[in-house]
């Protein structure tokens, strides 16, 4: 089985940083691309990060490039996802996926979550002052 179990999420004030992780349960993280989605209140779910099995390519969604930043520890059987300069707006529930493939599917500049089949349940962040 692919499980995967995200952690990290909490209650951070704007401007702030967070460090979620991904870690797989069940089987070796080594051999997948790992995307990361989230989904605010009343809104649809979206990718906004993936990374290729060996972290030698990256996909980040035009809005957080350069506020977020991908990672792996293959060792440690962990994806990461760091989140900084957050905003109201990135409140949400974070969620890791994998479709069981090495690399990230990305179509027309965009990570679909109907292509990942494997899920985390999912950590909140609140972005609030």
């Amino acid at each position: 089985q692919l499980q995967l179990v995200e952690s990290g999420g909490g209650l951070v004030q704007p401007g702030g940083s967070l460090r979620l992780s991904c870690a797989a349960s069940g089987f070796t993280l080594a051999g997948y691309a790992i995307g990361w989605f989230r989904q605010a209140p009343g809104k649809e779910r979206e990718g906004i990060s993936c990374i290729s099995s060996g972290g030698g390519n990256s996909y980040y969604k035009d809005s957080v490039k350069g506020r977020f930043a991908i990672s792996r520890d293959n060792a440690k059987n962990t994806v990461y996802l760091l989140i900084n300069s957050l905003v109201p707006e990135d409140t949400a529930v974070y969620y890791c996926a994998t479709s069981g493939l090495w690399y990230c599917q990305v179509y027309d500049n965009q990570l679909t979550p109907g292509l990942f089949n494997s899920w985390g349940q999912g950590t909140q962040v609140t972005v609030s002052s």
